[in-house]
């Protein structure tokens, strides 16, 4: 067993691991159940956080290589007042969710997009979401809110 502790969402969480427990059920034990455990082999994206400000599908990593480190989560993502932040929000107007069950791993993959690359083109948004998997939305309306996110005019986005 090994202490760790990990700044999440701007606060101290420390706990005892042992060396094979994964980032994401660290983080699911600690109370931040927003982040999904959906395949345990990091092909559906449904438990994606950001790790120093780089997005990291947490059932990739061990929590113990997180120590020290500091991780989001869809938790933390809010805007300063406590509402949706922008991204959220689009994801609610633009209909970017059914189940919900992929809808943290979208925002925090959209988060890191919109971070590097603020205005992407629907070509940039499909290729960024690729390791992101959604079994009911068919992607359309996510690509919509996340281009809607970024500021941009989304009424021309064809359905596929």
């Amino acid at each position: 067993m090994a202490q760790v502790t990990i700044n999440v969402n701007g606060r101290q969480v420390s706990g005892e691991v042992e060396g094979r427990t994964l980032l994401v059920d660290f983080l699911r034990g600690k109370g931040m159940t927003g982040t999904h455990v959906g395949c345990d082999t990091s092909q559906c994206g449904a438990c994606t956080v950001h790790v120093n400000g780089e997005a990291v599908k947490s059932c990739s990593i061990f929590a113990i290589e997180a120590n020290g480190q500091d991780v989001s989560t869809i938790e933390g993502q809010e805007a300063e007042d406590g509402s949706l932040n922008t991204i959220q929000q689009a994801f609610q107007d633009h209909h970017g969710l059914q189940c919900g069950f992929c809808t943290p791993g979208m925002v925090m993959a959209a988060a890191d997009l919109l971070k590097n690359n603020p205005k992407p083109t629907e070509a940039d948004v499909r290729h960024h979401l690729e390791g992101n998997i959604c079994r009911c939305t068919g992607y359309h309306n996510i690509v919509k809110a996340i281009m809607a996110a970024s500021g941009q005019d989304v009424s021309q986005i064809a359905a596929e």
